[in-house]
């Protein structure tokens, strides 16, 4: 396997037999360094880590949310993957609250209906995944919001209100601006600094 910094790569070209045949593969894959592991459109894709600065960004998230967290739910940035067998997804959000039974578990395979919340930064390489699939599956999966930090355009969007066709609403702010995050947070984002600082 060949593997190209800031582009996703496909372990297998070919299609699996199933979503739990694929969850398999996932489980026992040896994930380069440096790579986060997910199952996207019938494929398993590896997609390269988060620049440093994102860092910042996600703490800075993380730190604001907190507070207005659903009861029992708790927020992460931890690399863990999310299972959406509904629309036969695996996905590891750079950001994600859910409700802390959802982490009660030996198996690296957590459930995406616990989650009350996902964010992902986008990259050159996962900026159309994250825009378009995942805003699409986390809708249909009924996560109840979907944060979207798109760090090429510098712009954040929040999508909400869940359905069988994906989020019903969506707002967008560039960064620097103050986002409203519906509920079940109810709470005010400040955009400021999400952008890399000149050094």
């Amino acid at each position: 396997m060949t593997l190209m910094a800031e582009r996703p790569v496909m372990s297998d070209p070919k299609p699996r037999e199933g979503f739990d045949e694929m969850l398999d593969v996932l489980d026992e894959l040896k994930v380069p360094a440096g790579y986060k592991a997910e199952i996207i459109n019938r494929n398993i894709i590896l997609s390269p880590l988060s620049k440093g600065y994102y860092t910042r960004v996600m703490r800075s998230v993380c730190a604001q949310l907190e507070p207005h967290l659903p009861e029992g739910h708790i927020i992460e940035r931890s690399p863990d993957l999310f299972v959406f067998p509904g629309v036969e997804r695996a996905y590891g959000p750079d950001i994600h609250a859910a409700h802390a039974r959802t982490y009660e578990t030996d198996s690296i395979r957590l459930d995406g209906e616990g989650l009350s919340l996902v964010g992902e930064l986008t990259s050159h390489s996962t900026r159309d995944v994250d825009l378009a699939d995942k805003a699409q599956m986390y809708g249909r999966s009924g996560v109840p919001v979907y944060l979207l930090l798109d760090m090429q355009e510098e712009r954040t969007t929040v999508f909400w209100l869940p359905s069988d066709r994906g989020y019903q609403a969506r707002l967008s702010r560039s960064f620097g601006e103050k986002m409203e995050i519906p509920d079940p947070f109810g709470c005010i984002l400040d955009t400021t600094g999400f952008t890399l600082k000149a050094t």
